[in-house]
């Protein structure tokens, strides 16, 4: 049976749910770097909230690629700044909702700035069985494929 890309999509942001603790990298000048951050995900779209003073931040601004990844998901994208977490009340509602400590320490801190973060290709690892399967969705280009790992 084949799927659309917008199909595994919406199934994929179903089990991904509204959010989880990730790793987000970025770099700048050939330095990359990593950390686990709070993020959450609402109509296809990923946001986290970060302190302008770090490093990440001064990454994000200078160069706009960035990735995501826990447990089997990758994600490759595209980040934007939307200014203070507080002046996006759909990203409060729902990083309130799944990251409740994190919204009452963070959010309203002067420095905390928002980013979307807009998906353009999602890689995962399924299993069929004892079959290892690599998944792609190439959200930019609207493809989908579903390759099996062989040795």
């Amino acid at each position: 049976m084949m799927h659309t890309c917008k199909e595994k999509f919406y199934e994929f942001l179903q089990e991904f749910g509204i959010g989880r603790s990730m790793v987000l990298s970025t770099s700048l000048n050939d330095r990359v770097t990593s950390r686990m951050m709070s993020v959450v995900q609402k109509n296809g779209v990923f946001y986290f909230q970060t302190d302008r003073t770090f490093r990440k931040y001064e990454q994000l601004i200078g160069n706009a690629n960035a990735a995501l990844c826990t447990d089997n998901i990758q994600i490759e994208g595209i980040c934007e700044e939307l200014g203070h977490p507080k002046e996006c009340p759909e990203f409060c509602e729902v990083f309130a909702q799944r990251f409740s400590k994190s919204y009452a320490h963070y959010s309203g801190l002067p420095n905390e700035r928002l980013f979307r973060f807009q998906p353009k290709r999602i890689e995962r690892w399924i299993y069929e069985g004892d079959r290892a399967l690599v998944e792609v969705m190439d959200v930019e280009h609207e493809t989908y494929t579903r390759t099996p790992y062989e040795i």
